[in-house]
């Protein structure tokens, strides 16, 4: 069956699939190529009759994000990758609140063809759920003198102004827009959150597992010069937009980061878009008057990474410090958590320095200025525990994608469904309502969500982590 919607643009022909329309790869703005390449977003040229919008629009250039993951993008698909797709479970006057999706990936890696990203679970509650690609890596992150930074966040409000324009058409009411991300995702929302650029394009915020990872104008240059130096041309516009998108993607991130910690990529400081980490640009209070947020992270993020030690020659001192804390940091831990064996204590350091307390200082600087908060810790146990990115196919209701059978296992789990259900439900209801289902978090009652497979609410369930950080906060640059 089909439905045949019409947009600013022209008309997009969709596909109906067990009473959810579904459309894909509609252009939010011209392919960022040739004279557009390193370019804030442009807007999409109209056509004429109607666009077929049943395959997803081709990926942002990368490289698979690990040996043996299958490629989104190969050589020669281009940079023609700046479209948004919908899932509707009602075309036309219905008026459903809206949730538009950003991918994670270390600001390096995703697209919003993968399948573990298909809205159309989440759009049968009651929600019209929208995606879309915006340029990672060099492309969306690079610092070029005389161009703006952080073009992939350029891309995402790009993305939230058409939604604006457009989602009244699919059913969607634009005044009752929600973003919701995990990972880098997960940070983008909160940046956008602080960021007065995206004042109106939307009303609340989830936030799931943000972590750390900004980049100083300097360090940015940097990294340009590096891979100007590797590909042997200038650190220029003209310079490195003369090379094909798979020429820079050939450098690894090693030879760019010059042995710093974390990916060679992230949003730049560049004073107006990107003021500060999301825990410091909230913290003046702006975004509180008119942004909901719900945030939180899961119980063992950093098993969700790759290693970065040898378990027999852990060093917590020396990981503390890595991290700015405090020089009794270390003994602190122990002391904290004397049950745990090493290798444990390092997962939960490094689950705190990654993400957790990114993502706790984000809601406290929200609730703080009296912003409308609420946090929660998913702490349901999979094969590889509660790791980073585990929420994912609870949230989308798809446990049988290659992405969800990594923290799932096979067969997928019997306590799964109901618990799918249980998130999926605070998910949409926060959307709608801006009430997820239990108490807020504020700078008294610390009110937390435990989700796992009989939910509860308690206090912060790591006090001591939050004890220990309280000394000190996560770089906002260079990480």
């Amino acid at each position: 069956m089909h439905d045949t919607v019409k947009t600013q643009q022209g008309l997009v022909r969709g596909r109906t699939h067990d009473g959810i329309a579904s459309f894909k790869g509609i252009p939010y703005a011209a392919a960022p190529d040739g004279a557009r390449r390193f370019l804030p977003p442009q807007p999409a040229d109209a056509w004429d009759g109607a666009r077929e919008a049943d395959a997803f629009g081709s990926a942002p250039p990368q490289q698979p994000p690990a040996p043996g993951v299958p490629a989104v993008w190969q050589s020669g698909d281009g940079l023609d990758c700046l479209t948004v797709n919908v899932w509707t479970p009602s075309p036309g006057t219905a008026r459903l609140p809206v949730m538009v999706w950003i991918y994670g990936g270390q600001w390096t890696y995703g697209a919003s063809s993968m399948p573990h990203y298909d809205g159309s679970v989440l759009a049968r509650s009651g929600v019209v759920i929208v995606t879309f690609n915006y340029r990672t890596g060099f492309e969306g992150f690079g610092h070029l003198p005389g161009t703006p930074d952080n073009r992939g966040l350029l891309d995402q409000l790009a993305a939230l102004a058409w939604v604006q324009d457009n989602i009244a058409a699919f059913g969607g009411d634009p005044g009752n827009v929600t973003v919701f991300g995990q990972s880098a995702g997960g940070a983008s929302a909160a940046l956008l959150a602080a960021a007065p650029a995206a004042a109106g394009l939307f009303r609340r915020c989830i936030v799931q597992s943000l972590p750390t990872g900004h980049l100083s104008a300097p360090t940015a240059q940097q990294v340009t010069e590096r891979l100007a130096a590797a590909v042997g041309t200038t650190p220029t516009r003209d310079g490195l937009a003369a090379l094909p998108p798979e020429a820079l993607l050939d450098v690894p991130d090693r030879q760019l980061t010059g042995g710093r910690p974390g990916s060679a990529f992230a949003p730049v400081i560049d004073t107006e878009l990107v003021t500060a980490a999301p825990w410091q640009a909230l913290a003046d209070g702006r975004a509180a008057r008119h942004i909901d947020l719900l945030c939180g992270f899961t119980h063992d993020e950093y098993r969700g990474f790759p290693p970065t030690a040898d378990p027999a020659r852990i060093d917590l001192g020396a990981t503390a410090t890595h991290f700015g804390l405090a020089p009794d940091a270390a003994p602190a831990y122990r002391a904290a958590y004397p049950d745990s064996t090493t290798a444990e204590l390092f997962t939960t350091l490094m689950s705190d320095g990654l993400v957790r307390m990114p993502t706790t200082l984000t809601a406290e600087a929200h609730a703080q200025t009296g912003g409308r908060t609420w946090l929660y810790d998913f702490a349901w146990q999979g094969p590889i525990g509660a790791a980073h990115g585990i929420d994912i196919p609870f949230i989308f209701g798809l446990p049988q994608t290659r992405y969800a059978t990594r923290f799932l296992g096979t067969p997928t789990p019997a306590d799964f469904a109901a618990l799918s259900h249980q998130i999926r439900t605070a998910w949409t209801s926060f959307a709608a309502t801006g009430d997820p289902g239990w108490a807020p978090f504020d700078a008294h009652l610390l009110t937390t969500r435990i989700w796992n497979t009989a939910p509860t609410d308690t206090a912060y369930p790591l006090s001591d982590s939050r004890r220990i950080w309280s000394q000190t906060q996560p770089s906002a640059a260079d990480q």
